[in-house]
């Protein structure tokens, strides 16, 4: 392994219009996303340890009974928070700030002030973590954590996200690509969300079944909308890079864009729900547009990698990248037809809904970051990944991880429905009928902590890895003369 250049970043004046070495660039962001990417991984374990504890407690309810830190109604939040905030923005912002210096052609923008924006982010999310397990919960989906923990995480992305929108300022490259676009769009719009929710539902919360809409507003834009526009982003453009392929439609990819942005954040709202009837059919049309969008990109994706799976062989990055673009299909359609299929609305209330999420985040988004990240990591540091079979091990624990997860609890929520109907069963036989699939779903918890673990081994690897090869160096360098004749010394 030949030890990585320890050279700064070039100093010289790069003509207007003219690319900044890609070297530079990576340079530039090298420690921001040291401190994203490393973070990310670890909150993916610790809330995944949390997701592992919640499920086991379905079927042995005494585990952890006497501590209430550790209570389902605290660890479930616990899990979330920890996921979404701590892993999938975190990372996606990583991924966001890499792909709009590498599309701009330009170092990212004052690298520093993101390192600080990580801190408070990470923060922040702890102290909602623990303020989670400690009771103190708002008890919105998706939005658990505090208003004393929000505020340091608020202001963290308002760091990160400044240095990328600068960083698109300051951008070489003029012309604008579909990934633009979706990372962009992506850069403005969890700061509107989070804020509208936190101040309408935490701050200033308003009264009476608003909270209900607000809410599942807020869920909507965040796992469907923001998820969205970071997940396809980085599948246009890492996809037609790491198999050699033109990128097959532009248009192709704007239309999803505007589908994506215009319809998918109305979502979610049951016909159940006691708000005005315009609301539930906006939110049924919302889902079933989100189908054309699903198209949209799967032909896309199809046609770019000539619709064959030879372009995956061999290469674990690719592979979690087009997983990712399977699950967002299937994310769709189990979207669209819940919204019309679905008549009394009762799946929302089973493990069905769970399922949906789990393959829309999990499925699709996170695995998504993990190719992403695959490919960033080496680049950054100028050292191959030091355990390459780990990350073939991961695909297949993670893509194991996530059938296990999402099927059973697909099949238990279908089953559950279908016995709430009859009225001759007891509530507590129809939640019992589900105990078998809630095994398999905790085996599938199970295997996708093993491959955060080998996840969170590898990044930890090229880390050391650059950082011995710079030791060894400077090493070499203060002791180049304690080794030569005494004669040839100055």
């Amino acid at each position: 392994m030949t030890a990585p250049s320890a050279q700064p970043a070039s100093s010289t004046a790069v003509p207007a219009g003219q690319a900044v070495p890609v070297s530079e660039i990576d340079i530039s962001c090298r420690l921001p996303l040291l401190v994203l990417f490393v973070g990310a991984a670890k909150w993916l374990v610790i809330g995944w340890i949390f997701a592992l504890i919640g499920s086991v407690k379905f079927h042995s309810p005494g585990l952890l009974a006497d501590y209430a830190w550790l209570t389902y109604g605290r660890v479930h939040p616990a899990f979330t928070n920890s996921v979404i905030y701590g892993f999938c923005l975190q990372a996606g912002l990583g991924v966001l700030l890499w792909l709009i210096a590498r599309l701009g052609g330009t170092p990212l923008a004052h690298r520093w002030l993101v390192v600080v924006g990580a801190i408070f982010w990470n923060f922040g999310v702890a102290v909602g973590v623990i303020g989670i397990l400690a009771g103190d919960n708002t008890g919105f989906e998706h939005l658990e954590m505090p208003s004393y923990a929000a505020t340091p995480v608020f202001l963290g992305y308002l760091l990160i996200g400044l240095c990328g929108a600068i960083t698109f300022h300051r951008r070489r490259e003029r012309k604008l690509s579909a990934s633009h676009w979706f990372l962009f769009t992506a850069l403005f719009w969890f700061p509107w969300i989070y804020s509208t929710a936190n101040l309408l539902l935490v701050t200033f919360p308003v009264r009476g079944v608003a909270q209900a809409v607000i809410a599942w507003w807020y869920s909507d834009n965040l796992l469907v909308v923001w998820l969205s526009l970071v997940g396809l982003a980085s599948v246009f453009y890492f996809v037609p890079k790491l198999t050699g392929r033109d990128f097959r439609s532009h248009y192709l990819a704007m239309f999803a864009y505007w589908i994506l942005v215009l319809s998918a954040g109305w979502g979610g709202i049951p016909t159940s729900a006691p708000v005005p009837v315009w609301m539930p059919v906006l939110s049924t049309i919302s889902s079933v547009f989100f189908l054309l969008a699903v198209i949209a990109v799967g032909l896309n994706v199809c046609e770019s990698i000539g619709c064959s799976l030879r372009a995956v062989q061999g290469k674990p990055e690719v592979s979690f990248l087009i997983f990712a673009v399977i699950a967002f299909g299937f994310a769709g359609l189990m979207r669209a037809g819940c919204a019309m299929l679905d008549v009394n609305q009762g799946l929302n209330l089973t493990w069905f809904g769970p399922a949906m999420s789990q393959l829309n985040f999990y499925g699709f988004f996170t695995m998504a970051l993990f190719g992403a990240v695959y490919v960033i990591m080496p680049r950054l540091f100028g050292v191959e990944l030091p355990w390459p079979r780990l990350v073939r091990a991961h695909f297949w624990l993670a893509a194991a991880g996530v059938v296990l997860l999402v099927v059973p609890l697909t099949f238990a929520g279908i089953f559950e429905e279908l016995n709430l109907a009859d009225p001759q069963k007891p509530f507590t036989v129809v939640m019992h009928s589900t105990m078998a699939f809630l095994r398999v779903s905790t085996l599938g918890d199970l295997l996708l902590l093993f491959g955060h673990i080998f996840f969170l081994a590898n990044l930890s690897g090229v880390v050391l890895g650059f950082y011995r090869a710079r030791a060894a160096t400077a090493y070499a360098e203060v002791t180049a003369d304690l080794f030569k004749p005494a004669g040839a010394r100055s």
